[in-house]
This record gives C-alpha cells, structure tokens and sequence, in this order.
C-alpha cells in the first residue's frame, strides 16, 4: 500500500520516490509523473522547476529521515520503467514496426475513451495522457518512420481516433528535427493528440459521410476548433498550448485560413507545427470520399501550396520524414518501381527501398530490398510515382506487411 507524505521540493533526494508535484503536471520538467529518484540530472532539475512542494511515497523509496541510508538496490526492484529513457533507445525499422503496431491498439483505445468521455460531458483526463504521449514519443525517437508510417494505415471509421494518435507522433518528430527540448516536444505531443478534441462534438454522420459535405455541414465541421477550444480552455490542468493548437490548426500563413483568419508570426510556432502534421496526415490518409495520396506526392503538393504553410516549418517536416516518406512509390534509373522502407540518416534522396516491378515490361519482377545509399548499388531514384497510375492492390503490405490489413 502507498504511503504518501508532503514534503519541500528542497527535501528531495536520491533514492526517494516521487510520486508527483503540488501543481500542474505542465509545469514539472518530466514525461512520466511517478517514479524512483536515481539520476542527479533529474534530482537537479526538479530542485530548479519552480514548484514548491512535491508527494513521495515512503513505502517505495527513501523517506527524509533516512537521508544518510545509501541509494541501494532495494528501491531498484519496485521502480517502474522510465517512459523516455536518458538515453534513447534505437532499433530497427522492422522491429519498431512490430512494437508500432501494438502500441497503435491500446493507442486507439485510450483516444477513443476519451472522445467517448468527452461526448457524456466529462473532463478530459489530460494527466491520464501524458504516458500515452511519452509511449509515442519512444517510439518516434527509436526509429521514427514506424509509427508515423503505420498510423497512416487507419481505417475510415477510425480515422478521428488514429488522425489524433499520428499528429500526435507527427509532432513530436517534428519537435526534435526544429530542436526542441523536451519539455517543449512534450508539449507538442500533447496538443497533436487533442487537436482535433471539437470533433468528438461533431455528429458521426457527418464526420464519417461517405460524398462530400454540404456547404451547412461543411460549416459545421469547420466549428470542431473553436468548440475543442472551448473544451480545452476550460480546464486549468490542461496546458494553453494545447488549446491554441486546438483552435489555430486551421490557420493558413497568409491569413486566409480559419477560424481567426491570423496570418504569420500571430500564429503559434506549435500552431504552424500542427498545420503541417494535421494536413499531412489528413490527404495520406484513407477517407471515405477519397483514396489517400502517396507520401511523397503529398509534401509534394503541401510544398507548392503558396501562402498555407510556414516555409520553415515545412522544410523541417520534410526532413523529419524524408523526401521520400515511408510508403512511398517512386521510379528508379534502372526503370524498375520501388516502395520505401526506410530513411538513411546520411541522405535523404537514397532510402532502404523494396524494388518489386518492372515499367517496361508493366510486370511484377522479384522482390529486393534495396540501400540506395550501398556503394556497391548502381541505381537511385529518378522521381516519386503517382499512385493513381497504377493503382497497385499491395503496396502498403509491401513495407508494413502483415500489418497492414490490421490497422
């Protein structure tokens, strides 16, 4: 049983437990909100965040009587697994992909719940968040075309739940490619997954309609920001960067964007952020209206839409998801089409990509896993491919497999 006692942020010390702060869980500088004190980095910066007082548990960690104890093993047994490691993690594409994959079901679940909730009138659990965002945070930083790239995959009728969960990612990565500590990625994590909260408001048949939307239903849809605003801004726990996303997402850098019509720098840097995940996510996406465009069609497309988005902010996504995304179809010099599998970090004009048809014969050809980037490889990529063209059934299960039929 916990034994939890109050104590002065002062009086903390390696080897106690800290089972959370006196204050908003925005305003202390950690993913996770409970766990053993065992790194002086962490020590220090929960001394110098600005919060008062703290809770430890006693029963799992050192008290403030037994300051001169060492910080032994004992208290190593009962400490939950940090969230976000110091130092991250990485592994391979296919085995993050395999870790993805679960990771977007109880993902799926939890965001679910909470629109759910949100519908019965209920307070959003913001705090009950924040280890779903730090699980996809992991997962960005240990190899982020994975999760990115499976939650793509989202079925019509999950789109709303799966839409949020890959913002969420989207901007997380897009986060650390502009350089953002982590408190700030956090942050943008946070927001990307309540971006699109208003939508929980918006009835169903009108979100998941098969044709196009009248112009009052259209109308309605277009309320979805200020409505989540509305939601978000009323609850002091939930931070105002959260909010601003929520209502600013639609906002186009030369002001013809909505609610607000707010051009350049009056809109939020996390705001411009949130523009570009929201969109992206959006046209490569399956709807129920249209097919989803190919990834690299899509920055593409995103990049000659003069006035929408941040040139920075959008030339930093690039980079975070490559020129050639995941998923993407493109055109070798050898003639032969290829899907992406994965980014090499060195150069982002030459991905590990699966070779798999010939366009001068228009027939498949075996398949080959390709590192364009290889010296010993004598082919590269001579431009992105149109999906529509081609019209390939299985191009997706080409680089997710199995995968891709349970998202």
């Amino acid at each position: 049983m916990s034994r939890l006692k109050k104590i002065k942020i002062s009086e903390l010390r390696l080897g106690m437990y800290l089972h959370g702060f006196d204050d908003a869980w925005i305003k202390h500088p950690f993913w996770k909100g409970k766990f053993l004190l065992r790194d002086y980095a962490d020590l220090q910066a929960a001394w110098t965040c600005g919060i008062e007082s703290c809770w430890i548990d006693i029963s799992k960690g050192k008290d403030v009587a037994q300051e001169d104890m060492d910080t032994s093993d004992e208290f190593v047994d009962t400490a939950p697994v940090d969230l976000v490691p110091a130092v991250a993690e990485t592994t391979s594409f296919d085995e993050e992909l395999q870790r993805a994959a679960v990771l977007c079901k109880s993902a799926r679940a939890a965001t679910i719940s909470m629109f759910n909730e949100v519908r019965l009138g209920k307070a959003i659990d913001v705090e009950g968040c924040l280890p779903l965002v730090a699980e996809i945070a992991a997962s960005v930083l240990r190899n982020p075309g994975a999760l990115i790239s499976l939650a793509r995959l989202k079925t019509s009728d999950d789109y709303t739940y799966m839409h949020s969960v890959a913002v969420c990612a989207l901007m997380v990565s897009l986060g650390r490619t502009l350089g953002m500590d982590e408190e700030y990625c956090r942050e943008a994590g946070i927001a990307g997954l309540l971006h699109d909260i208003g939508k929980a408001l918006t009835p169903l048949e009108i979100l998941n309609k098969p044709g196009a939307l009248s112009a009052e239903e259209y109308e309605m849809v277009k309320r979805h920001p200020s409505i989540g605003y509305q939601l978000l801004s009323s609850d002091v726990a939930i931070p105002a960067a959260a909010g601003d996303v929520c209502l600013h997402h639609h906002e186009k850098i030369d002001g013809s964007g909505y609610p607000e019509g707010l051009s350049g720098n009056k809109i939020s840097l996390l705001s411009r952020m949130g523009a570009v995940c929201d969109v992206y996510d959006a046209v490569t996406s399956q709807r129920p209206y249209k097919n989803g465009w190919d990834p690299a069609e899509s920055l593409a497309r995103m990049a000659s839409w003069k006035g929408h988005f941040d040139p920075t902010v959008l030339s930093a996504f690039v980079k975070s998801l490559g020129i050639y995304p995941t998923g993407a179809l493109v055109k070798l010099r050898s003639g032969r089409l290829a899907v992406v599998l994965e980014q090499n970090k060195a150069s982002l004009t030459k991905p590990v990509v699966k070779v798999f048809f010939s366009e001068e014969s228009h027939e498949p050809i075996a398949v080959e896993r390709l590192d364009l980037s290889a010296p010993d490889v004598d082919d590269a990529i001579i431009d992105r491919e149109a999906r529509e063209r081609w019209n390939f059934p299985n191009l997706e299960s080409l680089w997710a497999g199995s995968l891709s039929v349970h998202q």
